[in-house]
């Protein structure tokens, strides 16, 4: 796949997240297969070295000439791309893990890309070697490609598993029950680097992998270890990612058109679900946008992230704004969407249709007449603080 197929702002949206951070890629070697899969992961790994990300690659390869003709084509094509001199494939040492660790950073003291040779049918399987380098070097992301892609079970592709669902899974004779028995190992190794500190591992195809680094839409499964949804105010940092997050809203219609000033606003008052850790994936957004007048306010811009829907992220963000109203002892709460699937998530939550004049009046002010007549208004009453 190319990237070029790829959305801009959603490509965008996913660079700014991995600037300046590292992400360790494990592949075999075989997997390249035809020229086409070089190139798509050529584009793949070129975007994010103009993005500033280091990108370490780990390949496990036979030593077949057909192998060897397509890394030296990846290598070159990339050093070529490179803004700073890249290291040629090295092959790692099999045994001590400080060693391949000492020679990865010595390449990356002075290149974004380091790109290591890992021989089949070693004692140690890649596998061992990417969990304790994952660990070891606290890398921001691992990305496992495998060609059966991420986890399918009963025919459904998983997009999200969190450490608790994981560790089920691999009790003795789920996975196998499961029909995932094959691929044990490679979820064991998953756990131990999630477990070790890594913020999120992503396991996809080689052919998927753009889809699933650039896209909202992913292609495979991603796994992150703790509490899968972390709800925070928002800070200046998070401002330019959640607007353009917002802006995907309003192009698939779930939010309506908004100008600068009334999107500053959301950010100002807004908060963020994001995945694993504080600093990992954002997930999701909404903001509280006050009416003191009425001692009331809105929940406004709620949108989750196409891959994550389902997936209880709009719940924690509406269950947290109604804490935070009821603690400002507010009387109520209102929301107004022409999404059923937003209406139905807020009559879940304790939100009652309404007729618009028992919102506040400066709701209305200014406010597109054609849209008022399609959209649907919702209220919630607040209890007082304990």
């Amino acid at each position: 796949m190319s990237t070029q197929a790829v959305p801009f702002i959603e490509k965008e949206f996913y660079l700014d997240e991995f600037h300046d951070r590292s992400l360790l890629f494990a592949l075999q070697a075989e997997d390249f297969r035809t020229d086409a899969e070089v190139d798509a992961t050529v584009g793949v790994l070129s975007a994010l070295l103009a993005n500033d990300t280091r990108v370490l690659l780990l390949m496990e390869t036979s030593g077949a000439q057909e192998e060897q003709r397509r890394i030296q084509a990846l290598y070159k094509r990339l050093a070529r791309m490179s803004k700073m001199p890249v290291a040629p494939p090295l092959v790692l040492p099999v045994s001590v893990a400080d060693d391949v660790m000492m020679q990865m950073w010595t390449v990356l003291r002075t290149s974004p890309l380091f790109i290591g040779l890992w021989p089949a049918n070693s004692a140690v399987s890649l596998m061992t070697c990417v969990q304790q380098v994952a660990v070891r070097l606290k890398v921001y992301k691992l990305v496992l490609l495998d060609s059966a892609g991420g986890i399918a079970t009963d025919g459904s592709q998983l997009s999200f598993m969190n450490g608790p669902v994981l560790h089920e899974l691999l009790r003795q004779g789920e996975a196998e029950w499961a029909g995932l028995g094959p691929r044990r190992p490679l979820l064991e190794a998953i756990g131990v680097a999630l477990e070790g500190g890594v913020s999120s591992v992503t396991l996809c195809s080689l052919s998927g992998l753009a889809r699933e680094l650039f896209t909202y839409e992913g292609s495979g499964t991603l796994f992150t270890l703790t509490d899968y949804c972390r709800v925070e105010r928002l800070g200046i940092d998070d401002f330019h990612e959640v607007e353009k997050l917002m802006q995907r809203g309003e192009q698939e219609g779930y939010l309506k058109a908004r100008t600068p000033q009334e999107i500053g606003q959301l950010l100002m008052h807004g908060y963020g679900a994001r995945l694993g850790a504080s600093t990992g994936e954002l997930a999701g957004f909404c903001a509280l946008l006050s009416y003191a007048t009425d001692n009331a306010a809105e929940l406004a811009g709620l949108y989750t992230i196409t891959r994550f829907q389902g997936e209880g992220i709009g719940s924690r963000l509406i269950a947290t704004v109604i804490a935070e109203g009821e603690q400002r002892g507010l009387s109520y709460l209102f929301a107004v969407t022409i999404q059923e699937g937003a209406q139905r998530l807020f009559e879940r939550h304790g939100f009652r249709p309404v007729a618009p004049e028992q919102v506040p009046a400066a709701k209305w002010r200014g406010y597109d007449l054609q849209r008022k007549q399609q959209v649907m208004v919702y209220r919630r009453e607040l209890l007082p603080p304990e």
